[in-house]
């Protein structure tokens, strides 16, 4: 295989910038020139970056004159379109954004360019970022490069499409029910959605507020394509700022669990939930693979039935639909929506209400009550199973546009959905893997771990990634 700089793992690129064996520049115009190349088949990217090689030239400078630099510096990087930054629209996939001007850069993306990184791109992804895909009227249809005729995954997949193809070794996303974990699964790459409080977030048009299920499930948080280049993104996105006062100060991962063995429960049944539903058997098998490398490596794997997740799943809609009506999302939507998104909204909240019926105040109240009891028996359980072993999803990448056909076959994608949003209620962290080629996307699992051990999490994903016949970067096949 050549050796191309933007086939380097970040890790790699900052240790040569720091050491001088190679410029930022010449990494900030690799990346450059390999966006060029792959977005017209990928299109990972909304914006390009014009002031990117500048930056690379004063990141070389601050090496030349002797400057102390941070744990990224001079590395490319890319940040989310839904994600403000100071002087820049912040469109979140709806044309009616884009003259909504950023005052100020969010927390995680300050705490990436202290330190060092060098953005070369924001990337896609769906209007509001609630679609199980990226696709949307204004900014068009992000591919999967492993298989053009299907889902990236959403709504970070434009982040998961730019690793993959390596336009960069790491991405900045979020995820409030899978935005993270979902697209890194789909396009063979790894992603992982922290512990909620570990990565400062704030979310809010000025003089608002973060929406309350922003503030309980959403978190942002890095994805590459090797683990070692997660541990590092999150080590740097990590820790407290001022403007989030619900971030922890954490600055460090805790210890993994060292060469004791460790019991993980796979879980693959939900336990029948009105919106946690049975897998297709090709995403059983990823599962089972997983379990048994993870066997092999030592690890005490059992299949467990623990239907409580399948009720945090639930939960999550109930909770979130409610909010996001009442809060005035929905009216927002069909307001400055595209027909896509407002035809998706229409179709989520036929099969909510079908499911969990109309959510009064009391009900919305009650809900969070029994979330509480919920988490509690989850943290339970993994006091036994420190690891749950999920699937990233019940099916496979489906094709594009397949999650605005009929409210049967919506019912079927939110009921496969399950891993993703059955995490966020929890708000323990959760890592998504590819884990096997297939003749079209990858299929991958889901890695969940105890709150602020995540650690855990990288030791078995890089097993994973040591036993996995996926390979990345790639370049992206087209239609």
């Amino acid at each position: 295989m050549s050796d191309e700089l933007w086939r380097w793992s970040a890790e790699r690129t900052a240790r040569s910038i720091r050491e001088k064996e190679v410029s930022s520049v010449e990494a900030v115009a690799a990346s450059l020139a390999r966006l060029e190349a792959t977005n017209e088949v990928t299109n990972a990217f909304g914006e390009v970056a014009d002031d990117a090689l500048a930056a690379a030239k004063e990141a070389d400078a601050a090496i030349a004159r002797g400057d102390e630099v941070g744990p990224l510096h001079g590395v490319p990087t890319a940040f989310k379109l839904n994600t403000p930054v100071a002087g820049r629209p912040t469109p979140d996939g709806v044309a009616a954004y884009l003259e909504n001007i950023a005052a100020e850069t969010a927390p995680a993306l300050s705490k990436l360019l202290d330190a060092g990184a060098i953005p070369v791109g924001r990337t896609n992804c769906p209007p509001f970022s609630t679609r199980w895909t990226t696709e949307s009227e204004h900014f068009g249809v992000t591919r999967n490069p492993w298989d053009p005729a299907v889902t990236p995954g959403g709504s970070s997949g434009g982040a998961a499409a730019a690793v993959a193809t390596g336009v960069v070794a790491l991405a900045h996303g979020n995820d409030i029910a899978g935005s993270i974990r979902y697209p890194s699964a789909s396009c063979g790459i790894v992603g992982i959605r922290p512990t909620v409080g570990r990565v400062p977030l704030w979310h809010s048009p000025p003089g608002w507020g973060v929406p309350l299920a922003v503030q309980q499930f959403g978190v942002e948080g890095p994805m590459a394509r090797t683990v070692a280049d997660l541990r590092l993104g999150l080590s740097v996105m990590e820790g407290p700022d001022p403007r989030d006062p619900m971030a922890v100060p954490v600055r460090h991962l805790a210890p993994g669990p060292g060469d004791r063995p460790v019991r993980v429960g796979m879980v693959i049944d939900p336990g029948g939930h009105p919106l946690a539903g049975r897998g297709r058997p090709e995403t059983d098998e990823a599962v089972r693979t997983a379990g048994a490398w993870l066997a092999d490596a030592g690890y005490e794997v059992e299949e467990v039935q623990l239907p409580v997740l399948g009720e945090a799943a639930t939960l999550w809609w109930r909770l979130v639909l409610t909010e996001f009506r009442v809060g005035g999302l929905v009216a927002e939507v069909h307001r400055v929506g595209d027909a896509g998104i407002r035809r998706f909204y229409d179709l989520m909240y036929a099969v909510a209400e079908e499911a969990v019926g109309e959510v009064s105040f009391a009900d919305y109240i009650q809900a969070y009550q029994r979330r509480a009891l919920v988490r509690r028996q989850v943290a339970e359980f993994m006091a036994r199973y420190p690891i749950l072993l999920l699937p990233a999803s019940g099916e496979p990448p489906f094709p594009l546009g397949g999650d605005l056909e009929t409210v049967e076959r919506a019912r079927e994608l939110m009921t496969h959905q399950w891993p993703n949003t059955a995490v966020p209620v929890l708000g323990i962290p959760g890592l998504g893997i590819g884990v096997t080629p297939t003749a079209g996307a990858p299929l991958g699992v889901q890695l969940v771990g105890r709150a602020f051990e995540e650690e855990w999490l990288f030791q078995a994903g890089e097993v994973i990634q040591q036993r996995s016949a996926l390979s990345v970067p790639i370049d992206p096949r087209r239609p």
